[in-house]
């Protein structure tokens, strides 16, 4: 294979013999220590890298391209887990746990020069919430909930699943264009229409519902999710970071760093680090002073396929921590809120 020589600076492969049995000698660099260390695994378990992958390198600078197949069908669903453990002022706890799920999948219906046409297949949606030992699902794939506060949500969501979407991406990972929303808020106002009776409400939810659901917030979703590597390219080892809006007036940034960790056996993986630094905000009122504090830190990695540049998997740990302090110059009061997250994408396991 042509690319076997460039491959060989992240790891060597070699095939030996072991009582008639194939085994692979791989040769990398352990994450823990650095140092360069050599492990022997099941010849079967290295995965085979096609002539011309989607993710290559040229002269040692790894770019990600897409290689889809016609007629084949690309998994993506989203999973987040939020655990929140509130302190107050006495001391007391409280804990609450909140899950979602959005299960989605990408089939290729033709590819055109360098433009894929695929159909986005929205297939499910789950949401959960777990206080005070009592946890309450709204999930799309069992029937409708009997409180009356979750038929609602629970009417959109199966409103918005089942539907299929178009979209036109090329082979770099620029989403082209996204269609056929009008079918899906019709069939949304129709699901409303047996508990909302009321004109104004019925718009007011789908007003909101074309804010969150609409072609540019799936545009940049994708796009900043389906190609994580910069168009330039990189080198194993190499950082490079991205910058967001956290909140709407653009004051707060999340910074997040990548890293190319490796490249190889089918896999490229990137690291994840980064966050929102600790911020402190004060307001004076007399003699009283209210601050708040706040930072975010995340970790994690997401892998690709390096044949056919599709994302496998994704697991970021996200830790916010918030603390809002009363004083009077004599004496404090504070309440402490902590929430830990686990963002994943296809995940294999929870």
């Amino acid at each position: 294979m042509k690319n076997i020589a460039a491959l060989a600076l992240i790891s060597t492969i070699v095939l030996v013999s072991c009582n008639k049995k194939e085994t692979a000698k791989i040769t990398k660099v352990d994450p823990k220590t650095g140092k360069t260390i050599t492990v022997e695994v099941p010849a079967d378990s290295v995965a085979k890298v096609a002539e011309n992958p989607a993710i290559k390198d040229s002269a040692g600078i790894y770019t990600q391209n897409f290689k889809l197949e016609k007629g084949k069908t690309y998994p993506l669903t989203t999973y987040q887990r939020d655990t929140k453990t509130m302190t107050d002022p006495q001391g007391k706890t409280m804990n609450g746990t909140s899950e979602s799920t959005d299960e989605m999948s990408f089939t290729v219906n033709d590819i055109k020069g360098n433009v894929y046409d695929i159909t986005l297949n929205l297939i499910a949606k789950r949401n959960s919430q777990t206080s005070q030992g009592k946890t309450i699902v709204v999930d799309t794939k069992q029937s409708i909930p009997k409180e009356n506060d979750l038929k609602m949500i629970w009417n959109i969501n199966k409103a918005l699943t089942g539907n299929k979407l178009n979209m036109k991406m090329d082979t770099k990972g620029n989403v082209i264009s996204i269609t056929g929303f009008d079918a899906v808020y019709n069939k949304v106002l129709s699901s409303i229409g047996t508990i909302l009776k009321d004109k104004n409400e019925k718009e007011s939810v789908l007003a909101s519902l074309k804010e969150s659901f609409n072609e540019k917030v799936l545009k940049d979703q994708f796009n900043k999710n389906l190609t994580i590597i910069p168009k330039k390219g990189v080198k194993i080892g190499e950082k490079w970071t991205n910058t967001e809006n956290a909140d709407a007036g653009g004051k707060i940034k999340v910074t997040s760093n990548y890293i190319l960790k490796s490249v190889g056996n089918g896999v490229a993986e990137i690291g994840v680090t980064g966050g929102i630094p600790k911020k402190t905000d004060k307001q004076k009122q007399g003699e009283i002073t209210h601050s708040l504090s706040s930072e975010l830190a995340q970790n994690g990695t997401i892998k690709f396929d390096q044949n056919t540049g599709w994302i496998t998997n994704q697991n970021i740990k996200v830790v916010t921590t918030q603390i809002e302090t009363i004083s009077d110059g004599k004496q404090s009061q504070s309440m402490k809120s902590v929430s830990n997250s686990s963002v994943m994408v296809n995940p294999s396991a929870k």
